[in-house]
């Protein structure tokens, strides 16, 4: 099934949903009594969402036996910069209306926005490379290589909101421990495979 021309589809309908309704909400002029804030808000938590479930592929297509998963990796984590650009240009233009004064200031004072923007330009060079053509440019082991990116943009985002919530830290925790759960699984497997590596045989030359 999931290697059906067709099987993307659910994905991209379901990876439109959370905007959809934003626009819905509107449209409807419900966005509640601060409407930037909340768009801010939403694009940022979807934006750390669709960068988990790009992480949660690798593990999920292992444990569930389902390698085909991995060609839904590319589109979700193309989501995830599509939401984090949403994310940034609502803070840029409709919060901050390219004033840049205001923006460096912001710099200066706020530390979770220096650690946002960090998140969002590691998703950039992951989006620009995204294509078939980049991979055969760049070479197997040096794509996968810069796509470890992700990792710093997951790490990031997660830091980036902790800061940026004052109160209630329940929510940008939960998405920190997945986080933490999804690169620890890669830590372990990347140990379990070096310590399967048998050791290469050391010739030792004949006495004379």
């Amino acid at each position: 099934m999931l290697r059906k021309p067709w099987a993307k589809v659910p994905v991209w309908l379901l990876s439109l949903m959370p905007v959809c309704w934003l626009a819905w909400r509107a449209w409807h002029q419900d966005l509640t009594s601060n409407p930037i804030e909340f768009i801010t808000h939403f694009t940022g938590d979807w934006t750390i969402r669709f960068v988990i479930f790009t992480l949660a592929i690798t593990p999920l297509r292992k444990l569930l036996n389902l390698p085909d998963l991995i060609k839904f990796r590319r589109l979700i984590g193309l989501f995830a910069f599509f939401y984090g650009s949403l994310h940034f240009l609502t803070w840029f233009a409709l919060d901050k209306f390219f004033d840049f004064h205001e923006i460096l200031a912001d710099f200066a004072k706020r530390r979770f926005i220096t650690m946002g923007l960090l998140a969002f330009l590691s998703l950039i060079p992951l989006a620009v490379t995204s294509t078939k053509g980049w991979i055969r440019r760049m070479g197997g082991k040096n794509w996968i290589k810069l796509h470890r990116l992700i990792y710093v943009t997951a790490v990031a985002a997660v830091i980036h909101y902790y800061w940026l919530v004052k109160s209630d830290v329940r929510l940008p925790l939960l998405y920190a421990t997945l986080v933490g759960i999804l690169l620890g699984y890669r830590i372990v497997v990347s140990f379990t495979r070096r310590r399967a590596t048998p050791a290469p045989k050391r010739t030792v030359a004949a006495v004379p």
